[in-house]
């Protein structure tokens, strides 16, 4: 979370002579300077935030960056499954479809590599950001992808591809865990959602570029047909990683490691030149009132104290809300060209079909700030999932009633309207609520068991959904979308009961709202003041 620049005039008091060490020991002077960042906070606009933190935003965008690298590769795997050059590389030929395929189990294995690799790296991310800090780790990560890509790139056979793959998924967990956490921290609540949404924009941007890539290279018949799509990943690593060599360190952290004269200038550093001393002592005073709350309602900071007390009710919403989204019926949208192309769609179509898929995708994620500004997180998770389900529900009773060519292209124009939908809904708000759910002092270890949990469920997707799509095991075609309506509904019912409005709230009121046990339907009517005399008095129901 970035400095607060506070109106003196309107907050007269306190003593600007003091110093920080002062100020931490003072608790008395330590709780009015966080009552009047937490007040300054809450006043910020939009387009006040923007003015005053241009360096907050230019850093989050750039570590956010880091997963159109995620997202290419996802999409890139995937479409390689319809790619008869790859095909014919590393397939087997089928006499009774007169053409290459990659057996069910390959299939399987290929597709859920990444997420296998994504695993470890998001748990080993949760410890080394603990020890070492978000940009340490966050180089080291980059690194990684330039090494891991070579692998990929040579592989002659499906062991070497299976393996380079996995590898690749390390930094992809890393990534994918870190950019969320690390947006949520640097920006004010004013941002916050619109920041942490730019993730899903980022991850949609690497997609399309798969996408397009992929239509490009497809009529090719030579082994460069799939080769060259891997080496691009090359571009990003290491110029992000010399731009990044520069970026700051969460403040948030900082002040958890008690080094509270860094974390000052970290907030200065993130925010615009007017940004005084004062300033920033103050919206430190707030990080540590929020760390003495989290004291309070004795949060650890290991993996298992995400289970334990109110922290496992966060852990809840943050797993669930993360796997809503592969059980929303992701595997299809992520994996769009081969969906179209076993669905009934010719190849040729299939690529122009998913990279169409794509750009809507985009336009979707463009449009999500608009309904941040319009509507509660809670509002867009709940009717997304609905809409979601009844599209699903719609595609699965169109492919069962009919089984024709015409019958084919009205399915993927309905998985073109679904994937605009999902992009606009549920897909970008998941990044807003795993960032403001956790714990300061267990964001990095929440977010991460988030995406653990998007992971797994990934896994069980990507075992599932080959054998029912592939033309040599169940062959379902669009009838597949019956299944994934049936799972969307589940998550839709959890998320009416379950999750949180968390938008609009700062880390200590929302440390509140669930140390007070607050039903998830009443958090955004609760009132929270957290500098209220009195643990009783600090949230008050209506």
């Amino acid at each position: 979370m970035a400095a607060i620049p506070i109106d003196e005039e309107k907050n007269p008091g306190i003593d600007h002579d003091e110093g920080y060490g002062g100020i931490a020991a003072n608790q008395k002077v330590l709780n009015e300077n966080g009552r009047q960042a937490t007040i300054a906070e809450h006043d910020l606009t939009f387009a006040q935030a923007v003015k005053a933190y241009p360096r907050a935003i230019f850093w989050s965008v750039l570590v956010s960056t880091c997963i159109i690298m995620e997202g290419y590769d996802v999409v890139l795997v995937g479409s390689m499954f319809g790619q008869p050059a790859f095909r014919k590389k590393y397939g087997n030929f089928y006499p009774a479809l007169n053409e290459y395929q990659l057996s069910g189990p390959w299939m399987v294995a290929l597709g859920n590599s990444g997420n296998v690799g994504a695993i470890l790296g998001c748990f080993l991310n949760g410890y080394f950001v603990q020890k070492f800090g978000y940009r340490k780790v966050l180089l080291a990560s980059l690194f990684g992808v330039a090494a891991f890509v070579f692998i990929v790139f040579v592989a002659q056979n499906l062991p070497t591809l299976l393996t380079g793959e996995i590898l690749l998924g390390l930094p992809w967990g890393v990534f994918a865990s870190m950019a969320p956490a690390y947006a949520s921290e640097v920006c004010p609540v004013a941002l916050r959602g619109y920041l942490t949404v730019y993730v899903n924009l980022c991850w949609a941007f690497g997609q399309l570029i798969a996408a397009g890539i992929n239509e490009g290279f497809q009529p090719m018949t030579t082994q460069w047909a799939y080769r060259i799509p891997f080496a691009i990943q090359w571009v990003w690593p290491i110029p992000l990683a010399a731009i990044l060599f520069f970026a700051p360190e969460s403040p948030w952290w900082l002040v958890h490691k008690e080094r509270f004269e860094e974390a000052e200038l970290t907030v200065r550093r993130l925010s615009s030149k007017s940004m005084t001393s004062d300033d920033a002592k103050k919206s430190i005073a707030m990080m540590i009132h929020t760390h003495q709350i989290e004291m309070e309602a004795e949060t650890g900071t290991s993996y298992w104290d995400c289970f334990k007390g109110t922290d496992l009710r966060r852990t809840e919403i943050v797993m669930m809300v993360f796997g809503a989204q592969n059980w929303s019926g992701l595997a299809l949208g992520g994996n769009p060209t081969y969906f179209f192309e076993q669905a009934g769609v010719p190849t040729s179509d299939s690529f122009k079909f998913s990279v169409g898929a794509l750009g809507l995708a985009c336009v979707g994620t463009f449009l999500s700030w608009f309904l941040l500004a319009w509507m509660g997180r809670r509002t867009i998770l709940v009717w997304g999932l609905f809409l979601l389900f009844f599209l699903m529900l719609l595609v699965g009773i169109l492919s069962a009633a009919l089984d024709s060519v015409g019958s084919s292209y009205a399915q993927a124009g309905l998985i073109l309207l679904w994937l605009f939908l999902y992009y606009t809904t549920l897909g970008p708000v998941t990044y807003a609520i795993i960032s403001e759910t956790s714990a300061i002092k267990l964001r990095n270890k929440s977010v991460c068991l988030a995406r653990i949990g998007y992971y797994l469920v990934g896994l069980v997707v990507g075992t599932i959904q080959p054998y029912m799509l592939n033309p040599t095991e169940g062959n379902w075609k669009g009838k597949t979308c019956l299944f994934w309506a049936g799972t969307c509904f589940l998550a839709w019912l959890w998320s009416y009961f379950r999750a949180p409005e968390t938008g609009g709230r700062t880390y200590e009121e929302l440390d509140l709202l669930f140390a007070n046990k607050v039903s998830a339907r009443k958090f955004s009517t609760t009132v929270v003041d957290a500098y209220a005399d009195g643990e009783g008095s600090r949230v008050k129901r209506e």
